[in-house]
């Protein structure tokens, strides 16, 4: 009987493909099966991502995502996803699942782990986050000594969000796309708008960091917010 393969959970980094860790490049490099997931009808970022180290000839396994404020939608897109690696670990091939910065912080990854897991050996292999690419574009610390770093995302309900930013100190805000005006409402309505700075696509050709003042009017998916509050504690 054909042992199982192994799936590896494979962080890419936050897009630049120079900050893929050797081992996630290694991985990648000798994989015969690779999965990803891709927005529905369009292109996947995490493949844009290793496209330069993806062999020729390596079978490939696409989850269209839809990304809609159902959930419904994208787990029947990971439930077929899942179905289409476990065939192929059963048959005894390992499969490289590309994962956009890290496979365990905000990532897809976690929803194939969890119809996976018990059934197969399973290896995550960590990534550069977005949240740490962000604050080296930006030049700006977001912690030091005791402080904490408080990480949020932008589609929290605009009272929510207001009340979390308050009682914070350094804030990160994620997933901002298409909640930029509310963001904006709650920063300029707690007077911390000077503080906070804009970063889109970090790591890419087309990155912007600009305070939040100066950000345009609409927002990529890929973009985020950093604010710290304090002094800088590490002078």
């Amino acid at each position: 009987m054909t042992a199982p393969g192994k799936l590896y959970g494979v962080g890419l980094g936050p897009g630049n493909p120079e900050l893929m860790t050797l081992k996630a490049h290694r991985l990648i490099a000798n994989a015969t099966t690779v999965a990803y997931p891709a927005l529905a009808g369009g292109e996947s970022f995490a493949r844009r991502i290793a496209a330069g180290v993806i062999p020729a000839g390596a079978r490939e396994i696409v989850m269209d995502v839809p990304m809609t404020p159902a959930r419904e939608p994208a787990q029947a897109a990971y439930d077929k996803g899942a179905a289409e690696i476990a065939a192929v670990l059963e048959a005894g091939e390992d499969v490289v699942c590309l994962c956009e910065g890290d496979p365990f912080f905000y990532g897809s990854f976690m929803y194939l782990f969890a119809r996976l897991s018990q059934r197969f050996e399973v290896e995550v292999v960590p990534g550069v986050t977005s949240v740490t690419a962000c604050a080296a574009e930006a030049g700006m610390p977001l912690s030091a000594r005791n402080e904490r770093v408080t990480i949020l995302p932008g589609p929290l309900p605009e009272e929510e969000l207001r009340a979390r930013v308050e009682g914070a100190e350094s804030v990160v805000l994620m997933k901002v796309g298409r909640h930029l005006p509310k963001i904006r409402r709650v920063f300029d309505g707690l007077g911390l708008t000077h503080r906070a700075t804009y970063v889109e696509r970090a790591t890419l050709p087309e990155q912007k960091v600009l305070p939040l003042s100066e950000a345009p009017e609409t927002a990529p998916y890929f973009s985020m917010i950093l604010l710290t509050k304090g002094a800088d504690p590490w002078l």
